[in-house]
């Protein structure tokens, strides 16, 4: 059959229409393809051809509030394998294991294992410079050399507990490393090489370099030079007492900030492998619960003169020695009692059959409701791990024994951060901060400021009229009652000792009491509240007076000096005991003979040098006072003072 030029015509139109549907389909798929999808294919491409050396970040440091570094970071590389580039296997496990101290047989699994890269671990994890040095030096094919740090605590077991410590891999495990891991820890970065389906390097593609992202700095609200005296007046204690453990927290009252904390048994963060877990795992200050004793008084003082229920210089008291309560006699700490005393002497004397009394006029209710809101019973919310919340009656269950031993500081369980908040509440005009310990978050590179914590006031408790009076009454403990060994000499120095039994499995130990002081100056404007606890100290007896306020009298004095805080001179008298010793004046000895100032100074001791007639220079200087039979520095000239080191050099 023939066909018609016409049909041949359409049917060739047609074979070219299709062909060139079929051609503009592959153009518009390899356009789209190398246009769109081009860049991305390569990508993934390079990705199956590409190799990732890893390079940690510098974990965020953790400083002071004056920029001294508490934890930091040093250098440690570590060694990484390619298998697949490794061209003589045993030669180069020969030569690693020699250089890394390790077993041939071990090195030979690492640079024969069937992965892309592989760590080294544990022996070449973290090593010294000199050593990374000596690797590189072999050339060995497939052996590379990472860079990586190791967390550096440059004081050792100072503040550790609040600090803790970051592992092997800088995950922070413990303290303010773990509470804020996150921000600390940073991103990686690594060098990307490719290779081929082998393993082997491809010479013609440039490496690619992300840099890591550094964690940010921490600035704390803590300052060395108090922390300084803290740990030197533990370590003291710590060596006088051998005691089962001591705590100690400073804190501005004024705003929450802890400005001080530590406590023994202590460890050092770099080595922590080697101490007990049971060391590190407990923060004493914010976790541990044990009854406060007398320093709990605070709280009822404050409560009572509230809610106006004690003149404390206008009405008195009878103290007998005890009181009966609900068919439980109750005892004073001093055997006959204290007889007859104003409420300010209670106070003084921390008499309990006092407090019981003030006690009894709050009323439960009213009592349990004032300890809730100066924050027993609940966490204060600090930024640490671990923090306890203390043990309280349920008021169904307070019967007349309860509320009585309660207003005393018996029967309850606190903890120390408890304790300091609520104190700071009682002295600083009435306010309830969050205590904190994070104060800044700084960029790594510039120091800018990130982020920064404010203050955060939780509510009133008592008004500023009350505060003043528990002030006033707290600075006559120091100065005229229990509290005595806590008086500095040119501050005003406030206060409370505690002495509670220890509890186990619910009986009260004999000869075994955790002894406390808590102290706050200047007593007329608050600057510094300082909480130390001793738990069973040894060879002593066992009064929070005897032990603990003379911790805390040097702590207070001596930071307050190094804060710039500037004495006071309308002190309360102090009213000296019999086992006291005196605090005299220094007079001026200057320009008087050698024999001149034995003839007045009878019970001091002398320190002299120079070869001079008379006193050109003295230590203390005149006005100062000092404790009898302390030694007076002199040094003798002639009329004319030492040269200085500076006039010397």
């Amino acid at each position: 059959m023939r066909v018609s030029n016409v049909t041949v015509r359409k049917r060739l139109a047609l074979v070219l229409f299709f062909g060139f549907l079929i051609f503009a389909v592959i153009d518009v798929r390899l356009g789209f393809v190398q246009f769109v999808l081009g860049e991305k294919l390569t990508s993934l491409a390079k990705d199956s051809w590409s190799r990732n050396i890893p390079f940690e970040p510098e974990r965020g440091e953790i400083l002071d509030r004056n920029g001294v570094k508490l934890a930091t970071n040093k250098s440690a590389p570590s060694v990484l394998v390619v298998p697949r580039q490794v061209e003589d296997p045993a030669g180069t496990a020969e030569q690693l294991a020699a250089a890394l101290n390790m077993s041939k047989e071990k090195a030979y699994q690492f640079v024969t294992k069937k992965a892309s890269i592989v760590r080294v671990n544990p022996e070449g994890r973290k090593i010294s410079h000199e050593k990374a040095k000596e690797i590189r030096s072999l050339g060995l094919k497939g052996i590379y050399i990472a860079e990586d740090s190791i967390r550096h605590y440059p004081f050792g077991n100072y503040l550790s507990h609040v600090l803790g410590f970051a592992g092997i891999d800088n995950q922070g495990l413990l303290g303010l490393e773990a509470y804020y891991d996150e921000q600390l820890k940073g991103k990686k970065g690594y060098v990307k090489f490719y290779s081929d389906a082998k393993g082997k390097r491809m010479p013609d593609e440039a490496d690619d370099y992300t840099a890591p992202i550094d964690g940010a700095s921490l600035k704390l609200t803590v300052d060395s030079k108090v922390q300084t005296i803290i740990e030197r007046e533990l370590d003291l204690a710590e060596a006088t007492y051998n005691p089962d453990g001591m705590i100690a927290i400073a804190m501005n009252p004024n705003n929450g900030e802890i400005i001080g904390m530590s406590s023994r048994p202590g460890f050092d963060p770099a080595n922590y492998k080697n101490t007990d877990p049971i060391v590190y795992n407990r923060n004493l200050p914010v976790w541990s619960n044990y009854e406060p004793g007398s320093t709990f008084k605070i709280i009822t003082l404050a409560a009572a003169l509230e809610e106006k229920k004690v003149n404390l210089e206008k009405e008195h008291f009878y103290d007998g020695g005890s009181v009966e309560v609900g068919g439980a006699r109750l005892r004073c700490w001093k055997r006959g009692g204290h007889g007859s005393q104003s409420f300010l002497e209670v106070v003084q004397n921390s008499c309990n059959p006092g407090f019981v009394e003030l006690g009894q006029r709050l009323g439960k209710k009213t009592l349990f409701q004032y300890i809730s809101n100066f924050g027993f019973g609940k966490k204060t919310g600090i930024d640490l791990q671990g923090e306890g919340t203390g043990i309280l009656f349920r008021l169904d269950r307070v019967g007349p024994v309860e509320q009585a031993t309660t207003a005393f500081g018996q029967g309850v369980s606190v903890t120390p951060i408890q304790q300091v908040t609520a104190v700071s509440a009682a002295v600083n005009g009435g306010i309830l901060y969050t205590p904190y310990i994070a104060k800044e978050w700084l960029d790594p590179i510039t120091g800018e400021v990130l982020n920064r914590h404010t203050p955060n006031a939780k509510r009133r408790v008592i008004s500023e009229d009350t505060s003043k009076q528990i002030r006033y009454a707290l600075e006559s403990v120091v100065a005229q009652g229990t509290g005595g060994k806590a008086f500095v000499d040119g501050y005003r120095v406030g206060g409370k000792t505690g002495t509670a039994q220890k509890v186990k499995d619910g009986k009260y130990l004999k000869n075994n009491h955790i002894v406390s002081f808590i102290g706050f100056a200047p007593a007329d404007d608050p600057q510094l509240v300082v909480y130390v606890a001793v738990d069973n100290p040894k060879g002593t007896i066992q009064f929070g007076g005897t032990v603990a306020a003379p911790i805390v009298g040097n702590i207070i004095g001596d930071s307050l000096r190094e804060l710039g805080v500037k004495p006071r001179k309308n002190q309360i008298e102090k009213e000296y005991k019999w086992l006291d010793t005196k605090l005299v004046a220094v007079p001026n000895l200057l320009g008087l003979t050698k024999g001149e100032v034995q003839e007045q100074l009878i019970n001091m001791k002398l320190d002299v040098s120079g070869e001079g007639g008379v006193v050109v220079q003295q230590s203390p200087s005149a006005g100062a006072k000092m404790k009898e039979g302390g030694t007076i520095r002199l040094y003798l000239g002639d009329q004319k003072a030492p040269p200085d080191k500076e006039e010397e050099s």
